[in-house]
C-alpha cells in the first residue's frame, strides 16, 4: 500500500490518504510486502528481526523499546517526560515554538543499539527526537534515555533542536529506511507530500518491484522454478548479472555518504544514476583515507584491496539478516586460509592467519581478532561502534606523515606510533610499501606541499581506487585554471566518479575553452556527471552553443533545476539551486535561495559567504555587510566560521573605507585563522597604508611564523625596510626570498639595488 504524509488531520496517525494518480504510477510494479512471505518464508524469517526490518515500524506496543512509564529525562536543560495513554505512546517536551507540550511518538526508528523516535509537524514533516533509547542490556550500558548531544541544548531555532531541519525524517532519512521513498518536497511552500511503497527496508528496496516476479510465480510450474537468470521469472534486478562491484552499489545508494540525484532509489541501476558519493573530504575522512566523519561504509570498502580483487558485501554479510556470515576471525578464514585459495581469488597466497605468528597477540585475545587490527571502530551517536570499512594494513609508521590513527595505538593507548611501528618493523622486517596517498593528501591540508603537485600524483595513478583520485579531482579543481590540463584527462577517465568531480574545475574558464572538454559529458551514460557538466555549462550563452545541441541543453538544465529543487530541504541543496540560479544570470531568485538556506541553518556558512558575494558584485554593500555581522554574532559558531566571516568583513569594510573597523575584524581573522597567511598579508598592507609602519612589520612577521617562505610576506618585509632605509634588515628578507621564490620575478626588479651588497 502507498503511504503518503500531508498535511496533517486529528487521526493522522490511523489515516493513509489516497494516493494521487501519479503518486499511485510511482509505486507501479510494487506489491504489498505480505505478497512475499508465501514463497519466500525462510528468508522472510530472517529479514523480520533485521536491522532493516526494524528500520522504521509503527509504535506499537511490540515495536517500541523504550520506557514510556512517566519515565523522566532531564540533562543541560533538555528535559522531556515520556508517557503512554492506552495503546499510544507521547513525549512532552520543548516544541518548535519554545514551549512544553505533548507530542504522540508515530514511529520507531531503529532497534539496536539504539532506537529513536518519530513524531508529526504541520508541513508534512517527521521529526526525529533527539533523546533516543539506549536498548543495549543494562550490563553493557544500556535501558536507559539518552541525548544524542550529550551535554548540550538547543534553542527550538536551531536546526539541530530536534525539530530543526537536521532531525527531519523527510530530507535526512527516509530515503535508507523506507523502500520506494519519494520525498515530494515542495521548495515553494518548504511542505513535504512523502510516500512509500514500504515502511521500512523490505525486499524491494533490494530486488526492485516484485509485480512481475508474482505474476511469474502464479504462472510457472514447479519445474520451471530451476531458473538460470533473474530476467526468466521477472525479478528486477539480476545480482548475477551486475558482479561484486555492482553488488555493492546496490548498498551503496544507503550505506554511503552521497548527494542524491532527487530520482529516488532505483533498485539495478547504478549509484550514479541515483546519487552522487562524497570524496575523501577533510571533515568526514582523515588523510589516508580512514573513517572521522559518519560516512557509513561505502567509502572506506571501494578503497580496499578486497572491493578491487571482486568481494561484496554479501561475501561477508547475510543480505536477509544482515549480519556477519561467521563470527570471529572465521569470517576472514573463508579466503585467507592455510589451504589452497579460493578459486574466485587466486592470488591469494595460502598461509595460516590465524596465529600467533601472524598476529603476534595471544590467541583469544582481542589483539588476535582480525577485525580489530584491519577494521578499527569509531562510535557514532553516543552509543554504535562501526567498523572501517577499508580493511587496511596496520601503518602506525604512517602516523607522523599524515596525521591519522592507527589501530595499534588504539587499543595501546598507553604507547606511541613509533612504539608500534618498531614493534612491527621486529616482528616483519623493514616494510618495503610505495607512498600511501595519505602523505599526499596531509601535505595538502596541512600546507606543507605543493597543492597541485601532490594531488596530480594522485589523480595520474590509475591503479589507485576511484574513490582516492575523485578526491584528488575535487580538490584540484580549487586550484583554478592551472590543473584544467590534469583534469582534462580527468574527464576521459573509465571511472564514473573521477569524471564527475573533474567536471568543476572547468566552471570558471571561459565558455570558449569549456564547451569542447564538458560538452561530450552532456551524453555520458551516468547521470551525476551529466548533471555536473550541465551545471558547468550553465552560464553559457546559448548562441555560444552548437545549434544541434541547444533544445536538448535545454530540456536537460530543466530537468536539472527541477531535480535540485525537490532536494532543496536541506540547506545544501538550497546551495546547489542558488548556485546554478546565479550562474544562468538570475540573481535576484538566487538571493533569495541563499536567504532561504540561511533561514533553513544560520550556521550554513557555505551560503551565507555567497550571498554576500553575490550583494557585494551587485553593489549592495550595506546588505552584505548586514549578512556579514549577523553571521559573526550567531553563538556558538565555529571558531573556523567565524574566522573567514570576520577577514570577509574586514576586506567589506576596507571597500566601503571603513580602514580601522576593518583592523580589528583582521586581527580577529588572523587570530582565528592562524595558518591563512593571506590575512596577516592584507593586515599589513592595511597597517602601512594607514602609516603604523611597526605594526605592519609585526603582523607580516607573524605570518612568516606560520610560512616560512611565503613570497609575498617577504617581498612585503623588503619593500617596508627598504623604504625607511633599512637596508641591512631588508637584505636579510632578500636572501629568503632568493631561496624560497628564486624565479619570482619581483626579485629581478629590485635586484640592481641589492648588488652592491
Amino acid at each position: 500500500m502507498l503511504m503518503v504524509l500531508s498535511a496533517l488531520v486529528p487521526a493522522w496517525a490511523n489515516t493513509a490518504p489516497a494516493a494521487s494518480p501519479a503518486q499511485a504510477a510511482s509505486a507501479q510494479g510494487y506489491v504489498a510486502t505480505a505478497t512475499c512471505l508465501g514463497c519466500h518464508a525462510e528468508q522472510a524469517k530472517q529479514w523480520q528481526d533485521s536491522d532493516h526490518g526494524w528500520a522504521m515500524r509503527d509504535a506499537t506496543a511490540a515495536n517500541v523499546l523504550g520506557n514510556f512509564k512517566n519515565a523522566q529525562f532531564d540533562e543541560a536543560g533538555v528535559k522531556a517526560r515520556f508517557f503512554s495513554k492506552g495503546k499510544r505512546f507521547f513525549v512532552n517536551t520543548e516544541g518548535e515554538e519554545g514551549k512544553a507540550a505533548d507530542f504522540e511518538i508515530l514511529y520507531t526508528f531503529g532497534h539496536y543499539p539504539l532506537q529513536q523516535y518519530l513524531v508529526a509537524l504541520p508541513r508534512g514533516r517527521l521529526q526525529a527526537l533527539t533523546i533516543a533509547w539506549d536498548s543495549r542490556s543494562q550490563e553493557e550500558g544500556g535501558q536507559r534515555w539518552f541525548s544524542l548531544y550529550p551535554g548540550q541544548r538547543f534553542a527550538p531555532n536551531d536546526p539541530l533542536h530536534w525539530t530543526g531541519r537536521y532531525q527531519n525524517w523527510n530530507g535526512m532519512c527516509a530515503d535508507c529506511h523506507s523502500t520506494r521513498l519519494m520525498k515530494n518536497y515542495n521548495d515553494r511552500e518548504d511542505s513535504f507530500a512523502s510516500t512509500w511503497q514500504e515502511k521500512n527496508v523490505g525486499c524491494q528496496s533490494c530486488h526492485g518491484p516484485g509485480q512481475a516476479h508474482v505474476d511469474w510465480a502464479k504462472t510457472a510450474k514447479s519445474a520451471e522454478k530451476a531458473y538460470a537468470s533473474a530476467t526468466e521469472t521477472g525479478l528486477a534486478v539480476d545480482y548475477k548479472a551486475l558482479g561484486s562491484q555492482g553488488l555493492v552499489e546496490q548498498c551503496a545508494f544507503c550505506h554511503s555518504r552521497r548527494q542524491t540525484l532527487g530520482v529516488g532509489q532505483m533498485p539495478g541501476h547504478p549509484q550514479l544514476d541515483q546519487s552522487l558519493p562524497a570524496t575523501l573530504r577533510r571533515d568526514l575522512y582523515h588523510a589516508d583515507g580512514q573513517i572521522d566523519g559518519e560516512v557509513y561504509e561505502y567509502g572506506s570498502f571501494t578503497q580496499s584491496k578486497m572491493y578491487a580483487a571482486g568481494v561484496g558485501c554479501t561475501d561477508c554479510h547475510n543480505p536477509h539478516t544482515s549480519k556477519v556470515k561467521v563470527e570471529g576471525n572465521g569470517l576472514c578464514l573463508q579466503c585467507h586460509n592455510s589451504q589452497p585459495p579460493v578459486a574466485r581469488f587466486p592470488s591469494l597466497q595460502a598461509k595460516d592467519y590465524d596465529s600467533e605468528a601472524h598476529h603476534h597477540h595471544p590467541a583469544g585475545t582481542p589483539g588476535a581478532q582480525c577485525v580489530n587490527c584491519h577494521m578499527p571502530t569509531k562510535t557514532y551517536m553516543v552509543v554504535d561502534p562501526r567498523r572501517d570499512h577499508s580493511l587496511r594494513i596496520p601503518r602506525p609508521d604512517l602516523a607522523s606523515k599524515d596525521g591519522s590513527p592507527d589501530a595499534c595505538t588504539a587499543c595501546h593507548q598507553q604507547q606511541t606510533p613509533q612504539w608500534a611501528a618498531k614493534a612491527i618493523e621486529g616482528w616483519y622486517g623493514q616494510p618495503q610499501r610505495p607512498p600511501h596517498y595519505g602523505e599526499n593528501f596531509h601535505a595538502v591540508r596541512s600546507g606543507e606541499g605543493i597543492a597541485f603537485s601532490e594531488l596530480n600524483a594522485v589523480l595520474a595513478d590509475k591503479g589507485k581506487p576511484a574513490i582516492v583520485r575523485a578526491s584528488a579531482a575535487e580538490q584540484m579543481a580549487d586550484l583554478g585554471a592551472r590543473s584544467v590540463i590534469s583534469l582534462g584527462w580527468a574527464l576521459q577517465d573509465s571511472s564514473a566518479l573521477v569524471r564527475a568531480y573533474a567536471v568543476s574545475g572547468f566552471a570558471s574558464v571561459p565558455p570558449a575553452q569549456r564547451l569542447q572538454p564538458l560538452l561530450p559529458l552532456l551524453k555520458d551514460p551516468t547521470l551525476a556527471v551529466r548533471d555536473e557538466a550541465v551545471r558547468a555549462l550553465a552560464d553559457v550563452p546559448a548562441e555560444q552553443l552548437p545549434a544541434e545541441s541547444r533544445e536538448s541543453f535545454k530540456t536537460l538544465l530543466a530537468d536539472y533545476e527541477q531535480r535540485l529543487r525537490g532536494n532543496a530541504d536541506l540547506p545544501g541543496g538550497r546551495l546547489n539551486l542558488a548556485v546554478l540560479l546565479s550562474r544562468q544570470g538570475r540573481d535576484g531568485e538566487a538571493l533569495d535561495e541563499y536567504r532561504q538556506a540561511l533561514k533553513l541553518d544560520p550556521y550554513f556558512v557555505p551560503a551565507r559567504v555567497n550571498l554576500v558575494t553575490l550583494l557585494s558584485a551587485s553593489q549592495q554593500l550595506d546588505q552584505a555587510e548586514q549578512v556579514l555581522r549577523e553571521g559573526l554574532a550567531l553563538e556558538k559558531m565555529p571558531a573556523a566560521d567565524h574566522g573567514n566571516l570576520a577577514y570577509m568583513l574586514a576586506l567589506l569594510l576596507v571597500e566601503q573605507g571603513k580602514a580601522e573597523q576593518a583592523l580589528e575584524w583582521m586581527q580577529t581573522a588572523a587570530v582565528a585563522l592562524p595558518e591563512n597567511t593571506r590575512i596577516r598579508y592584507n593586515q599589513g598592507l592595511l597597517l602601512s597604508r594607514l602609516n603604523r609602519r611597526d605594526e605592519a612589520i609585526n603582523a607580516l612577521r607573524s605570518g612568516l611564523e606560520q610560512a616560512p617562505n611565503d613570497p609575498d610576506l617577504l617581498y612585503s618585509l623588503i619593500y617596508l625596510h627598504a623604504l625607511a632605509g633599512e637596508r641591512s634588515e631588508a637584505f636579510e628578507y632578500v636572501q629568503r626570498m632568493r631561496k624560497a621564490a628564486p624565479d619570482d620575478p619581483r626579485l629581478q626588479g629590485i635586484e640592481p639595488y641589492w648588488q652592491q651588497q
